[in-house]
């Protein structure tokens, strides 16, 4: 899961509040008005610069922000998610946590934390901010949380709830990435390769190949005795990713 674009994505609140020069200039454009318009104009400058890779400037702009507004709980969550990405896990979640205390009924933050607990193997815990989003009425992608709990319910080895929160998702949304390729796994397991295949394709149609991906459809086409078909798969895995564990497993004919 691509999180970082997606987590970034739902901060950019309705597109930009103000007209602002591309980020390589650094140069915000009348930057006037109240404290709440200039804390954003800010975090939505960090979001673009963060989802460049420019953390240094990112996390400046985000300073700038709460400056201007203390209050402004989307600059808290990005600086969570930019902490998490640098492995600062004590000021993500104190960055998360001061979030939720501001805004407490904002679907996307609630999101976004329950995705720093996913991955900082607090499964347990993310799953209830998963679904607090999803009760919101007003949230617009209530799909991606549901995703996220099923990702992180297989974590849990969940597979029961891992199959509800995708299908709930793909109810919401049929082409949900991540839902379509992690319900494929499961029906996999399940002993349905047709149903598996059918998952995966649409899958495939969506996202760019993964070693994940790749090695659920050398294993699905094994199953349905398609060996053109498993050769061709195989033979991408090994051409784009020769150092993942999967094309380990596939050197290792370790097919179940």
């Amino acid at each position: 899961m691509n999180w970082r674009a997606a987590l970034v994505a739902v901060l950019m609140l309705g597109g930009c509040a103000s007209k602002q020069e591309t980020p390589d200039t650094g140069t915000i454009v009348g930057e006037v008005g109240d404290p709440r318009n200039r804390a954003r104009v800010h975090t939505e400058l960090a979001a673009a610069y963060y989802e460049r890779g420019n953390m240094a400037v990112a996390l400046e702009e985000l300073r700038l922000a709460t400056a201007a507004d203390p209050a402004y709980a989307p600059a808290h969550s990005m600086f969570g998610m930019m902490y998490m990405d640098l492995k600062e896990t004590g000021k993500a979640d104190d960055s998360f946590q001061r979030a939720m205390r501001l805004s407490p009924n904002d679907p996307d933050i609630s999101h976004a934390y329950g995705w720093f607990l996913c991955q900082s193997a607090r499964e347990k815990e993310s799953i209830g901010f998963f679904l607090q989003a999803v009760r919101n009425p007003l949230y617009a992608s209530p799909w991606r949380s549901y995703s996220a709990a099923g990702v992180c319910s297989l974590r849990l080895k969940n597979t029961k709830d891992a199959e509800e929160y995708f299908l709930r998702a793909l109810k919401l949304e049929p082409d949900e990435p991540t839902a379509l390729l992690q319900l494929g796994q499961i029906r996999y397991r399940q002993g349905n390769p047709v149903e598996a295949r059918r998952l995966l394709s649409r899958h495939m149609k969506l996202a760019q190949p993964s070693a994940e991906s790749l090695w659920l459809a050398v294993r699905v086409e094994r199953k349905l005795g398609e060996r053109t078909a498993e050769q061709s798969y195989a033979n991408q895995l090994r051409r784009r990713f020769p150092s993942s564990a999967e094309y380990q497993a596939l050197q290792r004919g370790a097919f179940d």
